[in-house]
């Protein structure tokens, strides 16, 4: 058989083949493109149009297969390590505010309401997710190492400016900007990594790489609480700075793109197709939805048990350790179930229990209920956390626009991040006498119940109406 009547095959086991142009052209599609006389022309044509496929996926081996073992190996599950230490640093030091956000409203180094004090919190978590617009299109242009040098920097030359801040804005530019843009520069591109070493056990894969932020949230509070009284404020933030530093040497020494990108243009900062993907901006826009109740529980629950009396001083900065106990669960059980059963069936439910309990934290309250409360809502919260990166891979049909795709989703989500806690704050007041928690925790509730209820009708979106199946 001559070359010109064979084209390349892909067989299940990576091996290139020789396959007959008459036999190609029979695959689904390609009949209509070999009609015009030229069935390698044909081919190519073809190929150019499979934009739901990824290139590494290509049956018609026009490109590479992959040169790395997917779902394993040593160098894959580093980089699950690698990403876990990112998210140690990153949602660990977001999920550590609340026993900050405690400790600024004790007056012990400046005086703001509970509205201010939460947009440090606000601006820090928005920052990490924000800045995916950028940094997720320049880990596709190839700049990984940069971002992840760079972010792991500011996070820590952060946290020792803010040990060394005695006023709002001080803490607000330190912690709030600072920690927030580094940990924006690194978070996105290290999401996007594991897709690329990871198919079958993707979902596994970034429930353990995400469940960093859980032990981080963990340990970080218990940290800060036990060495301030001991070393005071600017040594204990030292602390957390140093423990930044060693745990990030891993991501900036490790972290590695499987595959170098495919030269030519560069890819523009947004895929503009976006903004015509139904089930894409209806995700995008319930997740900002949800994620303004999300937080007002992690911002606030701390607070909370103390304000009302229910936990001594001790008692109340230990509730935001064990919410993150809790999902330390919800982001590693259920993101390896959304392997089996698909993330879009656990997603809308979890919003609708998080809602749930927001409502169970209406006053009175009891020390055990709100013990409780934290323990599961950590868990299904979790879930609200981790499995967004899941969703919005499988919503990703172009797998090599995955860095993109995330940083617009997660990025655009952000602005509920942004609105949440100082929302809250609005609601309950600045009356230390009179606060409104009747009315935070009905807000808080009332916008993750929508959203589950949405992802909810976004499920039997996607799976097209039907009830029994993965999606």
């Amino acid at each position: 058989m001559s070359s010109a009547t064979v084209t390349n095959r892909q067989s299940t086991d990576g091996e290139i083949t020789r396959a007959p142009l008459d036999e190609a052209a029979t695959l689904p599609g390609l009949a209509a493109f070999s009609e015009s006389g030229d069935p390698a022309n044909a081919i190519w044509l073809k190929v150019e149009n499979l934009k739901e496929e990824s290139r590494q996926e290509n049956m018609l081996g026009v490109y590479s297969p992959p040169t790395h073992q997917m779902d394993g190996g040593a160098i894959a599950w580093l980089q699950v390590a690698a990403v876990f230490s990112v998210s140690f640093n990153t949602w660990g030091t977001l999920n550590t505010f609340g026993v900050f956000q405690t400790y600024y409203e004790s007056g012990a180094l400046f005086s703001e309401t509970s509205s201010n004090i939460s947009w440090i919190g606000a601006v820090q978590s928005v920052c990490v997710i924000l800045l995916g617009l950028v940094s997720g299109p320049l880990f596709d242009r190839g700049h990984l190492r940069v971002l992840v040098a760079l972010g792991a920097f500011l996070i820590v030359f952060g946290f020792m400016m803010l040990s060394i801040s005695a006023t709002y804005w001080q803490a607000l530019i330190s912690q709030g900007f600072c920690v927030g843009v580094g940990g924006g520069l690194i978070f996105m591109p290290s999401m996007a990594i594991l897709p690329q070493y990871f198919r079958s056990k993707m979902g596994l894969a970034i429930g353990l790489a995400m469940s960093g932020s859980s032990i981080g949230g963990v340990l970080y509070p218990i940290i800060f609480y036990k060495l301030i009284a001991q070393i005071g404020f600017a040594w204990s933030v030292r602390t957390i700075a140093f423990i930044a530093f060693a745990t990030l040497l891993l991501p900036v020494a490790a972290l590695q793109a499987p595959t170098k990108k495919p030269a030519g243009k560069p890819r523009e900062i947004l895929d503009w197709s976006a903004f015509t993907d139904g089930p894409f901006l209806f995700f995008t826009v319930n997740t900002i939805v949800g994620y303004l109740g999300l937080f007002v529980v992690l911002f606030y629950i701390s607070y909370f048990a103390g304000a009302v009396g229910v936990a001594s001083n001790e008692m109340s900065f230990y509730i935001v350790p064990i919410l993150n106990a809790g999902s330390l669960f919800g982001r590693t059980i259920p993101s390896a179930l959304s392997d089996i059963v698909g993330p879009f069936n656990m997603y809308g439910p979890a919003s609708i229990v998080c809602a749930l309990l927001t409502f169970c934290l209406i006053p009175p309250a009891t020390l055990g209920g709100v013990v409780a409360i934290a323990l599961i809502y950590g868990f299904f919260s979790g879930v609200m956390i981790a499995l967004p990166t899941v969703c919005l891979v499988r919503l990703t049909p172009d797998k090599t626009k995955i860095g993109t795709r995330l940083g617009m989703g997660i990025g655009l989500a952000s602005l509920g991040m942004l609105a949440g806690g100082p929302g809250a704050g609005a609601v309950l007041g600045s009356d230390p006498d009179n606060l409104r928690w009747t009315d935070t925790w009905i807000y808080g509730g009332c916008t993750m119940l929508a959203s589950g209820v949405l992802m909810v009708v976004l499920r039997f979106w996607v799976a097209r109406g039907k009830l029994f199946t993965k999606v």
